[in-house]
């Protein structure tokens, strides 16, 4: 049997939770055999594939996972104290590059510190340095050094998510959603 170019690798990269950039040459080939890898992740493990125009993902509506949930929650306070400060948090998650020492202090200084706290991995410094290190091997932020970084387009999934969520129109479509117990319905952590 004859697979697309890249295909292991596309599995891979989809199955371990990350996004296929745009920039990245396996987007090109799972955008030209779109319909082959819908039905593939369909068949063999009942996950969707989400292809955008710059990023494409998997997503499973039968999860337990945690991290969904955790970079939601890390991109609503960071919205939320983006916009406290004057700025446009869209425009800033679109272009800004930020600092690990921004986010701290963003993070150290939260009226939600009882929900940081209780976070494990939001939780103190170190930790949020070790899910900043997720954020990059998923490819939703991208490092420029140790202490500064940029979010890459997928981001864009989890704003969307809040902004649903926060409009009371997640359950409303007809597809199915996940256990609103934990909201996670992004992608699966394998």
């Amino acid at each position: 049997m004859e697979f697309p170019r890249y295909h292991l690798d596309i599995v891979g990269d989809l199955m371990d939770g990350k996004f296929i950039l745009a920039s990245d040459p396996k987007f090109i080939e799972l955008k030209n055999n779109q319909q082959f890898y819908e039905r593939f992740f369909k068949e063999s493990f009942k996950y969707e594939l989400e292809l955008k125009s710059d990023y494409g993902y998997i997503l499973s509506y039968e999860t337990n996972e945690q991290l969904s949930r955790d970079i939601c929650i890390f991109f609503a306070i960071l919205c939320y104290e983006l916009d406290k400060d004057g700025k446009n948090f869209l425009e800033e998650l679109q272009y800004a590059e930020f600092e690990l020492e921004q986010i701290d202090n963003y993070f150290d200084n939260s009226p939600y510190s009882d929900l940081i706290k209780s976070n494990k991995q939001l939780q103190d410094p170190e930790s949020r340095k070790q899910f900043l290190n997720t954020l990059g091997r998923r490819n939703i932020i991208e490092k420029s050094s140790e202490k500064k970084f940029t979010f890459t387009q997928a981001y864009k999934v989890f704003v969307d998510f809040a902004s649903d969520f926060a409009k009371g129109k997640l359950g409303e479509s007809d597809e199915p959603m996940a256990d609103s117990d934990n909201g996670a319905r992004i992608i699966e952590e394998v």
